[in-house]
């Protein structure tokens, strides 16, 4: 299989509001996770039926954002999937063009949003059990910066890439057995201009 595309750049209405689903969005979280899943085991994940979660599944094919992948078991009856990038990107620029684009990605990430809500409420609240290593080690913060428009993308290229080299470097100790003490770690950062 030929290496994927690092991330593939959404530039079409129809892909975003295919993505744009609460819970289309749960089953790309789930695969970038899993890596490769079937219908049976996000729908194990995300506490719906198969048959839902495999209609899903084929809408977000059919626009390229998950592919089948190679079988990982002998049970031919099994559909596979992985993701068809390492991640997408949607940038303000490829849908400010019309008011319907423009509502669409808006209405998208406030989805996003929300669902990165979630993720974090979900870890306050079992924060307790995580023990006290992971609780040192998870971060909360907030600067408020004076910046131009330009400094603020060069922050936000600086941090993509340092989430990318910790990324590469979790996904090559898993790939070499190293497992012991990983754990899925959510990274969540908005950066944005504000006024007081």
């Amino acid at each position: 299989m030929a290496e994927k595309e690092r991330d593939r750049r959404i530039t079409d209405l129809g892909t975003l509001k295919a993505l744009a689903h609460p819970l289309r969005m749960k089953l790309m979280r789930g695969l970038s996770i899993a890596r490769v899943a079937t219908a049976s085991q996000l729908a194990e994940q995300v506490d719906e039926a198969v048959s839902l979660v495999s209609y899903h599944l084929r809408k977000l094919a059919e626009h390229g954002l998950i592919e089948e992948a190679e079988p990982q078991s002998t049970d031919g009856r099994e559909r596979w999937w992985q993701p068809a990038s390492e991640g997408v990107s949607i940038r303000d620029e490829d849908f400010r063009d019309a008011p319907e684009k423009a509502a669409a990605h808006t209405a998208a990430s406030r989805l996003f949003f929300e669902q990165r809500a979630d993720m974090y409420r979900r870890f306050l609240g079992e924060r307790p059990h995580w023990g006290e290593r992971w609780n040192a080690a998870a971060e909360s913060s907030e600067a408020s910066l004076r910046l131009t428009a330009a400094e603020l993308a060069e922050l936000n290229k600086e941090m993509l890439a340092l989430v990318r080299r910790y990324d590469e470097h979790g996904r090559a100790a898993d790939a070499a057995g190293d497992t012991e003490g990983r754990e899925n770690v959510a990274v969540h950062t908005y950066a944005f201009p504000f006024r007081i």
